[in-house]
């Protein structure tokens, strides 16, 4: 192969920090995506409908850096992505083949060569557009799904391939996490199968169970030290993790891990600089309600076996580590989903090469002078290929005067729409929305807009409640200045610091935040005497965890009013969540001017 990429494309990469949108990926970004030795990524996937037969494979290919990408067809016989073996240099991948029809999780041309059900080796030693030999090197197991590629270790000559699978133990959607090894570069494999972990039951705030999917889709990264660290999806509020101390043959019980993230799939990423980085969701969906009284729900969904709705798909985030874990910053933003405000989200688009339109599910690639490559998404209305710079998560200051509008701002509401895993054309376990909280000409004539928070009767909606989201570099200790501004005739607003992404309108935000502010009609905060209505204020929100009180706030020059933590933070606060107080119908809300947090130095 000869060098493709440009030193146009390289300078113009250099240039790369914050997050950038290059492309979109033809399928699920898990697993697809690859770097080859001469510079070129590839991210297969397909073309057509699985309903009408007419899946044709295909890739993208980028020869400067992810800048620019063409579509070609996929060899005859290919199997997609490939990884290159660092001991015989031959390329190789595993997934499982049911004997079923094409469908998104087997959508390879290479399935041909796979006469029953099973696990499959692909591996070509003439480079990654084969010929491939194909080799069944053990059995299909339960419900298994084979979402990711084998990863060589550094450490020792093993290759490790994660999985999930079910076992009749594993009811309620539950699996157990998965690792197959290979000590004879792919030869020949064998499995470790991880603990079922228990889903989370039916606990306050839910009314209803969730969907009980635990163990899926586990992430692992070899750290310096040679040990293993994995990441599962569960059901809970958290991922779970597990140590491997012996390059995988044993593993530490799956126990709740710090990221925060609920039936949403993780990925742990080494640099070649022993930097790790964790792309995840570090969101909460609302409370479950009770499935038993939505129309149109089966027992399967009743019973936490299947998902109604999910509601907590539309951020994605990155943290950066640079001792092997130990800590971790970052928890920033990479993207919020194009399509959250939709209206006719749960159709857009149609559903026929995927029903999920999140930007869940990721895969990365490094490229020259540190930069990472990251696909994610599943569906063309949402999924994304990003260009970025490590170190853009190493920042600690943010500002927002809307002079982009609302594009790093999350205010959706959620229409009332029919629940369930599919029906007809309707998405994949979701609901429609529609924006909440709007820019509004300033009200003092300045040439500029602010946003407006405020509750409007709308019977089609959920919760009628407004809310707005604004993420910022996590941070144990911080300063946040909002400027603000209470119309005469407002019911309040709620004003919540928090380490983690909760709905716009979540009507439990409070309960898990850090530091809450109550603004009341009259203009108090935390019943302190704060805000003249009509008149613009400076609030000022200060924290600092290792002190005591471990929060001020204070408006304009004023006083400084003590608060007191609610929920405990590993990682520090990362959130601005605002949301109406208004219990019943209030157009005046609260207007915000600008928004900006420092680091506290």
């Amino acid at each position: 192969m000869t060098n493709t990429t440009s030193p146009a494309s390289l300078d113009r990469l250099r240039s790369v920090f914050a997050p950038q949108i290059v492309g979109i990926p033809p399928t699920n970004a898990i697993r697809e995506l690859m770097l080859l030795p001469d510079g070129e990524i590839r991210h297969y996937g397909f073309r057509g409908s699985f309903a009408r037969g007419t899946v044709r494979n295909i890739y993208l290919s980028s020869p400067d850096h992810g800048f620019s990408w063409v579509e070609n067809d996929s060899p005859s016989l290919s199997p997609g992505a490939t990884v290159r073996s660092p001991w015989s240099g031959d390329w190789l991948t595993l997934f499982c083949h049911e004997g079923g029809p094409v469908t998104l999780e087997e959508f390879h041309s290479i399935r041909a060569n796979c006469p029953a059900p099973g696990l499959y080796l692909h591996r070509s030693a003439q480079g990654p557009d084969g010929p491939f030999a194909t080799t069944r090197v053990g059995d299909l197991l339960p419900r298994m799904l084979t979402p990711r590629q084998p990863l060589p270790l550094r450490s020792r000559k093993r290759w490790l391939f994660p999985v999930h699978a079910a076992t009749a133990a594993g009811g309620n959607g539950r699996q157990h996490a998965i690792v197959y090894l290979s000590d004879d570069d792919g030869a020949t494999w064998r499995y470790v199968c991880l603990p079922v972990i228990s889903g989370p039951g039916l606990v306050w705030p839910h009314e209803g169970l969730r969907w009980e999917n635990c163990g899926a889709e586990p992430t692992i990264a070899e750290l310096s030290d040679g040990r293993l660290h994995m990441l599962i999806r569960t059901a809970h509020d958290r991922y779970w993790e597990s140590f491997s101390d012996d390059a995988g043959d044993t593993w530490t019980p799956p126990a709740p891990s710090r990221f925060y993230g609920t039936i949403t799939t993780p990925l742990l990423f080494r640099l070649s600089n022993g930097r790790l980085l964790c792309f995840f969701n570090n969101t909460t969906p609302l409370p479950e309600p009770d499935h038993a009284l939505q129309p149109g729900l089966g027992q399967d969904v009743i019973d936490g076996i299947w998902e109604d709705v999910f509601t907590n798909r539309d951020a994605i985030h990155a943290a950066l580590s640079d001792d092997d874990g130990k800590t971790w910053r970052g928890f920033r933003e990479l993207h919020l989903n194009d399509r959250r405000n939709d209206i006719d989200f749960r159709s857009r688009g149609g559903n026929d090469g995927s029903r999920d339109k999140s930007v869940h599910q990721s895969q990365a690639v490094e490229l020259p002078c540190g930069k990472v490559l990251l696909a994610f998404g599943q569906h063309p209305e949402s999924a994304r290929l990003l260009l970025f710079d490590p170190d853009w998560l190493l920042e600690t200051d943010r500002r927002d005067d809307f002079t982009l509008g609302l594009v790093d701002w999350s205010i959706h509401s959620y229409l009332k729409s029919r629940a369930g895993s599919v029906h007809g054309y309707a998405g994949h376990c979701s609901a429609n929305r529609r924006p909440g909280p709007a820019l509004i000409p300033h009200p003092d004539g300045e040439p500029s807009e602010v946003l407006q928070i405020a509750r409007h009767p709308d019977p089609r909606l959920i919760e009628e409640k407004q809310g707005a989201v604004w993420n910022f570099p996590a941070a144990h200790a911080g300063r946040l200045v909002i400027h603000l501004r209470q119309p005469p005739g407002s019911a309040g607003t709620q004003i919540a610091l928090v380490d983690r992404w909760f709905n716009p309108t979540d009507p439990v935000v409070a309960r898990f935040s850090q530091f809450v502010l109550n603004l009341d009609s009259a203009g108090r905060i935390n019943k302190c005497p704060s805000l003249t209505s009509g008149r613009w204020h400076r609030l000022t929100i200060e924290w600092n965890f290792r002190q005591t009180p471990p929060a001020v706030f204070r408006i304009d020059d004023g006083e400084k009013h003590p608060l007191s933590q609610i929920a405990p933070t590993l990682d520090g606060i990362s959130y601005l969540h605002l949301q109406s107080a208004a219990s019943t119908t209030d157009p005046h809300g609260i207007l915000i001017r600008s928004v900006e947090k420092t680091a506290l130095r």
